[in-house]
């Protein structure tokens, strides 16, 4: 609900303001404008660290119907920046619910708008691209000019180093279900929970570690496969991920990316990255396999991609890659496969949650490479 119906604005680095009613906590927020075309799992959404110093617009109108429960949750905390609805739903209607979606932003402190035309807002986005932005209300609305220039000294995506702050403070396991057969060393750039929970499935116990460790820290854990999972920001300030991926690579450990972690293994094997007019972000993204032809639905939260062709065959410092995936709307980069070192990578989430499910296969070709890696060694 929006309550009292106090007043709220947004407000776009180029000048662009819409006005609508507080949603969520009360205040002001600051960071990139960007939409998000999923229809579901709005929870999983917003607690998903990739989406941290993000100011998400839902273009789905109704928003909130399933309330907010205790089982949903990515991490363990809501990441958004802020938060932009058309129409919030007034009660929430699901037997798992346990408040509602405007009370789960309130007790985070999460500052959101409602009642505003968000497809305008989105259109905009498509023309002009992904930009710096900011939500005001209560106290923190001023004259027009203050707050675009408020939104002006914010800083930009580009050039943002922000794994560091969603990563994981210390290591923990998780478990396999059932016989431990494999594991796996997760480097945490911002990792979702439901990740673990796809490799756990499969007999992998999963050692999740901060992006800080390196690779006495990996080999600690005697692993037999390294994962790089998503995360925020900018892949050109990773250097420390970049170069530990490198090391990986050298010592050929089974090697599997998703997300950020298909554009770290893009820049150790030499290949650059550049910012996206408006991103990849939502549960409805087609991706076609080269190798097969094969198109997959898939969920992505990405602003940044890999420079490269669809199919393009190139050479790093650890021999023969190509480009495996691209996306079908636009062509953009979407997976990696190495041939002459166990690594590969993807652009989406085949952990998605909550789904779509058509990737999740993925996990049982990184248990093959591993099992492969593992016959070679005996």
């Amino acid at each position: 609900m929006t309550g009292t119906h106090t007043a709220a604005v947004l407000v776009l680095e180029d000048g662009r303001i819409f006005r609508g009613t507080a949603y969520g906590a009360r205040g002001r927020t600051l960071g990139e404008v960007v939409f998000c075309t999923g229809m579901t799992g709005y929870q999983e959404t917003l607690t998903d660290p990739s989406y941290h110093r993000q100011i998400v617009v839902q273009t789905a109108p109704q928003i909130g119907n399933t309330g907010w429960n205790d089982e949903d949750d990515e991490s363990d905390r809501i990441w958004v920046a802020g938060y932009v609805v058309r129409d919030p739903a007034r009660t929430p209607s699901n037997w798992r619910a346990t408040r509602s979606l405007d009370d789960a932003l309130r007790e985070q402190g999460v500052v959101g708008i409602a009642g505003i035309d968000t497809r305008g807002l989105t259109r905009h986005i498509r023309e002009h691209g992904a930009m710096r932005a900011g939500i005001f209300s209560g106290d923190a609305l001023a004259p027009d000019d203050e707050l675009v220039e408020q939104v002006l000294a914010s800083p930009r995506m580009k050039g943002a180093d922000l794994a560091g702050e969603v990563t994981t403070a210390k290591p923990y396991v998780v478990p396999a279900k059932g016989e431990t057969r494999f594991r796996v060393a997760a480097l945490d750039l911002g990792i979702k929970a439901n990740t673990p929970r796809q490799l756990t499935r499969r007999g992998v116990e999963v050692h999740v570690l901060p992006a800080s460790s390196d690779l006495d820290d990996i080999l600690a854990v005697d692993p037999h496969g390294v994962f790089l999972s998503n995360g925020p920001g900018d892949p050109e300030t990773q250097h420390h991920a970049i170069d530990l991926t490198r090391r990986v690579l050298e010592r050929e450990l089974p090697l599997f990316g998703i997300c950020f972690g298909n554009q770290i293994l893009g820049r150790a094997l030499g290949l650059s990255t550049y910012k996206m007019r408006f991103g990849h972000r939502g549960v409805n993204i087609p991706v076609l396999d080269v190798a097969t032809g094969r198109v997959a639905i898939t969920s992505q939260n990405h602003g940044f991609a890999l420079e490269g062709e669809p199919g393009q065959h190139f050479d790093s410092p650890f021999g023969k890659a190509r480009v495996s995936h691209y996306c079908a709307n636009d062509g953009t980069v979407e997976g990696l496969r190495c041939e002459e070192v166990p690594a590969f990578s993807v652009q989406y989430h085949p952990e998605a949650a909550a789904g779509p499910h058509d990737a999740a296969l993925l996990f049982d070709d990184f248990v093959t490479l591993m099992e492969a890696r593992h016959a070679q060694a005996q």
